[in-house]
C-alpha cells in the first residue's frame, strides 16, 4: 500500500517566515506619487471660511470698541438701512 502527501510533507514554516522577512526587506519599487485633487465646491468652502475669518476679526474690533466705550452708533445708517429692507425689496 503506498500513501502519497501524507501530513505536512515539503512545507517548511521556517522558510514561509524567512521569505516573509526577507520580502519585508526589499525596497519598495517607486510608486506614483499621491495626488490631490480639490473640488470647485472644496475651493468655494474655503473661500467662505477666508470670509469667515475676516467676519471674526471684525466682529472682535467692534466688541473691543464697545467694551472701550468708544463705538459710535450711526442713526442715518440704520435708518436708511431698515428702509432699504422694508420698502426696497
Amino acid at each position: 500500500m503506498r500513501i502519497n502527501h501524507f501530513g505536512l510533507t515539503g512545507v517548511n514554516p521556517y522558510r514561509r517566515q524567512f521569505d516573509k522577512e526577507m520580502q519585508a526587506k526589499k525596497p519598495v519599487a517607486k510608486q506614483d506619487q499621491d495626488k490631490v485633487e480639490i473640488s470647485a465646491a472644496a475651493k468655494e468652502l474655503q473661500q467662505i471660511s477666508q470670509s469667515m475669518v475676516e467676519h471674526q476679526e471684525k466682529v472682535r474690533k467692534l466688541k473691543e470698541q464697545v467694551q472701550n466705550g468708544t463705538y459710535q452708533i450711526d442713526a442715518k445708517a440704520i435708518a436708511k438701512s431698515i428702509y432699504k429692507f422694508y420698502f426696497k425689496n
